[in-house]
């Protein structure tokens, strides 16, 4: 797709609209093929749009927002007056290919999962997170959206992390793997157990179990856990970086002379390796499941955050994540539906 349209939730986020119209000016300038449309309170996001790539990016007036503690279902109800419920509803037209917000999360959900509906054979959309490895990137899901699972949902979790993996990250068999408390396929509660006996029939290369202390070192490109685990696995993540950067920084400078100056001319290197482990980098995580390209990103999220979402949305929709989780979910639950009716 030459011009991917992307609808921004202009007021979801605990810094909107000011961070989330300044990452927008940021992904206009990076992202120039990307057709960008901010949906929030026009005379707040209007004088906000300053500077290069500001006049290239549209505003289209919602008169409400959607609090971040605010229940799903009040969300759902007011949705057709909302950012987030314009901007969702902006995909279902076909006036957008892709909506990005950083707001209320299980309001984002619920207005999509009724506007936009589950590609067909999917019981429930999961939240994906692309992570650094080592040796690359890899794929965690779910990471949230579902804090309780059955067995086939995290199956379908494996294969829609698969097809994600292939399309956007080019890897060619990804290995998925559940994360689990041993390597051993004896090792897990009977959730896991029986997910990985799902997942060796399923169209993936599955390899087993891998424990938390091998995320890192890609020993698998997709990574399955039910939203509980791997919402909590995220933000332990994200904190272990955050402070392994306040530690390295006040170990730095609080030395010595000779430290201080070693610390300049690491400086550049130490910048890379910040830049490499920061979850704003990767930007946001796609709904994987639903018939739309939907991106959800941190409430507190910056400018440059913001731009990374973008840069996934955009992504997302020029490799046809949606198509391709389409062709390997589908044909897969058909042939185990007339086959569970055969016997």
């Amino acid at each position: 797709m030459s011009s991917p349209r992307i609808a921004i939730d202009a007021m979801g986020g605990d810094h909107a609209p000011e961070e989330i119209v300044a990452g927008a000016i940021l992904a206009a300038n990076e992202y120039p093929n990307a057709t960008l449309t901010l949906y929030g309170d026009e005379p707040r996001v209007r004088v906000l749009l300053r500077g290069k790539g500001a006049e290239r990016i549209a505003v289209v007036h919602s008169p409400e927002a959607v609090p971040m503690d605010q229940h799903a279902s009040h969300a759902l109800r007011a949705a057709d007056r909302t950012s987030l419920g314009m901007a969702v509803t902006a995909v279902k037209a076909g006036d957008a290919d892709a909506v990005v917000s950083a707001g209320n999360t299980g309001a984002f959900l619920a207005i999509a999962l009724v506007k936009l509906r589950q590609i067909e054979g999917v019981a429930r959309p999961a939240i994906a997170t692309v992570w650094p490895g080592l040796r690359g990137d890899f794929v965690l899901l779910d990471c949230g959206a579902n804090v309780d699972c059955r067995p086939a949902w995290l199956e379908q979790f494996g294969i829609m992390g698969s097809a994600y993996a292939t399309a956007v990250l080019g890897i060619e068999r990804p290995r998925v793997a559940i994360l689990s408390i041993g390597e051993e396929r004896t090792k897990g509660n009977a959730q896991v157990l029986e997910a990985a006996e799902l997942l060796d029939r399923a169209p993936v290369h599955f390899i087993g179990n891998i424990e938390g202390r091998d995320i890192f070192n890609n020993a698998a490109d997709v990574v399955v856990a039910d939203g509980f685990v791997g919402n909590v696995v995220l933000k332990t993540g994200e904190g272990m970086v955050s402070a392994f950067g306040t530690v390295i920084k006040d170990t730095l400078l609080g030395g010595s002379l000779i430290t201080k100056l070693g610390t300049l001319l690491l400086a550049p290197a130490l910048r890379g390796l910040r830049r490499k482990f920061d979850y704003e980098t990767y930007g946001g995580g796609p709904f994987l499941g639903l018939r739309g390209n939907c991106i959800v990103t941190h409430g507190r999220v910056s400018r440059r955050g913001v731009k990374g979402a973008i840069a996934t949305a955009i992504a997302e929709v020029e490799h046809d994540v949606v198509g391709c989780i389409g062709e390997m979910v589908t044909p897969h639950l058909t042939r185990e539906t007339s086959s569970a009716e055969s016997a």
